[in-house]
């Protein structure tokens, strides 16, 4: 795989498209798998639920990677700044397989970008890429409630995991990499870019957590606001 990094440290742009292309194929390979039988009635939730298979899969892919990437240095500390392994900018060229599902965070796209064809703080993207191991659960809570299995022990068990996950990939990732900027803002290149971009996310993340306690957590009371609301 490191023989590959030349072409795509000269070529970012266009091994963008290839991966896509490669994102492409695998999304028509798992539309092949079975599809539970209330999903395929219903069209919507058909192309909801093969978009959500492909998302889990790369997910758990480049969420396991980015951890076994952080575990091999055996580090409590990275500078998020630095290029630091070839393996490393493989992986952010990875994460490019997902574009065509982020169009709805440009500062995501953005900062992967800027990692890409500066190969700066692509130690940074990397460790930010420890939130897909969230991302697994958040897509399997959705394919189990497009299932209807809402009721069920797997996604009683799933609804537990996401809460640690969430709490433990994505908000002390989140928060780590805003604690860094923050802190070493004096030298950092485009700093207060990346730093706004951070604060966005953050708030996006907490909201997203409110509502994830309020849905899994607290059904009951949300619906009976909603129903006292509706009166």
């Amino acid at each position: 795989m490191e023989a590959l990094l030349p072409v795509l440290k000269s070529h970012p742009g266009p091994s963008i498209l290839v991966c896509s292309l490669i994102f492409r194929v695998a999304h028509g390979l798992l539309q092949r798998l079975p599809v539970p039988k209330v999903v395929k009635q219903d069209a919507f939730r058909s192309w909801k639920w093969k978009n959500l298979s492909v998302s889990m899969v790369h997910s758990l892919l480049t969420g396991i990677w980015a951890l076994t990437w952080y575990v091999s240095f055996q580090r409590t500390e990275l500078d998020i700044h630095s290029y630091h392994t070839p393996l490393s900018y493989l992986l952010v060229c990875r994460k490019h397989l997902h574009l065509p599902l982020c169009l709805s965070h440009p500062q995501v796209i953005w900062c992967f970008l800027y990692a890409l064809y500066t190969q700066l703080y692509v130690a940074g993207a990397v460790i930010a890429l420890f939130v897909e191991i969230n991302s697994v659960t958040l897509h399997l809570r959705l394919m189990l409630k497009l299932a209807g299995a809402q009721s069920s022990s797997m996604y009683r068990i799933n609804k537990l995991a996401n809460l640690f996950t969430y709490v433990m990939f994505r908000l002390s990732t989140q928060f780590y990499l805003t604690w860094f900027i923050i802190h070493n803002y004096s030298w950092l290149d485009h700093g207060g870019y990346f730093l706004v971009s951070m604060m966005v996310m953050n708030i996006m993340i907490l909201i997203y957590f409110y509502r994830l306690l309020r849905a899994d957590f607290f059904p009951r009371r949300y619906d009976l606001k909603a129903l006292y609301i509706a009166k």
